[in-house]
């Protein structure tokens, strides 16, 4: 008896798409943007408080600390810098696709769960007026943009989530995904990470990342991750080595060990998260991703 793991792709695909459960999520997605907006992120809103855009005469009551000494000597007269408050928050979404994301249990994948996820914060995003970028990636990196402000950047993104490739291949470059997102993004910017993050090396780019910027990171999991039905000796399969073994769920010491060990691998990756500057989040395919957003985003409210 083999267990259901992965739906079928095809269910994927007929499913209804992004683009046309836009009306619907544009609506349920209003209480999201509110919560997004009044959290503990809101001081993104400044970025990082000032951005030069000029200089000027000085005038008398300036602060000579603005003084633009460059400019002041080539005019022979005293120029003071400005600067303009940033108040645009700047989102980025780095989606894993990778072929773990296709796994669930009861019809409804990670990679779903994801796509939801990424999808909702796009239309909180475009609701607030923020500029919202993204990289999508496998076992290599399929898409990325630069973030941009409007509704024609929501729905080109709410079409890229949606698309599925005609062939899925093992492995992941979550830690490529990570990096380039660093080299992307010029000004501070709140960047969710949303990956099921199986997979090694990850660590040092994601803490170069939260350096610079406030890091989500969006664990997606699954029920069967910690706890499994008794349905006797089952097969399951490694997706990324394609690895094939036989358990035996009737077992009550190997069903509590499979717990165990699952919520073991939960702490190390939320400590893993926490130590190196980032904010972890954990939402599963049983979840509702718009429920655990909003819920996420009020408990920070500061």
């Amino acid at each position: 008896m083999a267990d259901r793991l992965f739906p079928d792709r095809d269910s994927l695909i007929k499913r209804d798409g992004f683009i046309q459960r836009a009306a619907y999520l544009r609506i349920t997605t209003r209480s999201l943007a509110t919560a997004l907006q009044s959290g503990a992120f809101r001081s993104l809103y400044h970025g990082q408080g000032v951005e030069f855009s000029g200089v000027r005469e000085y005038l008398r009551g300036d602060d000579v600390r603005a003084i633009d000494w460059n400019v002041t000597a080539r005019t022979a007269k005293p120029f003071v810098k400005i600067f303009e408050e940033e108040r645009e928050l700047q989102i980025f979404l780095i989606v894993d696709r990778s072929l773990s994301m296709y796994s669930g249990t009861k019809g409804r994948s990670r990679l779903e769960t994801a796509s939801e996820t990424a999808a909702l914060l796009t239309l909180a995003a475009e609701h607030n007026g923020n500029a919202v970028g993204a990289v999508l990636f496998g076992n290599r990196i399929e898409f990325s943009c630069k973030p941009k402000s409007g509704q024609t950047q929501t729905m080109f993104l709410l079409s890229k989530f949606d698309e599925y490739p005609e062939q899925v291949s093992k492995g992941s470059v979550l830690e490529n995904a990570i990096t380039g997102a660093g080299r992307l993004l010029r000004k501070r910017s709140l960047v969710f990470v949303i990956s099921d993050f199986r997979v090694k090396g990850w660590e040092d780019s994601f803490a170069y990342l939260a350096d610079r910027h406030d890091v989500v990171a969006v664990r997606i999991t699954d029920p069967s991750d910690s706890v499994l039905p008794e349905m006797g000796s089952v097969v399951f399969e490694d997706p990324e080595k394609q690895v094939k073994r036989i358990f035996p769920t009737s077992s009550r010491l190997f069903r509590s060990q499979w717990k165990e060990e699952g919520l073991m691998r939960a702490k190390r990756w939320q400590d893993a998260c926490i130590r190196h500057g980032g904010v972890p989040l954990v939402i599963s395919t049983s979840d509702d991703p718009l429920i655990e957003l909003s819920s996420f985003f009020a408990k920070r409210e500061i």
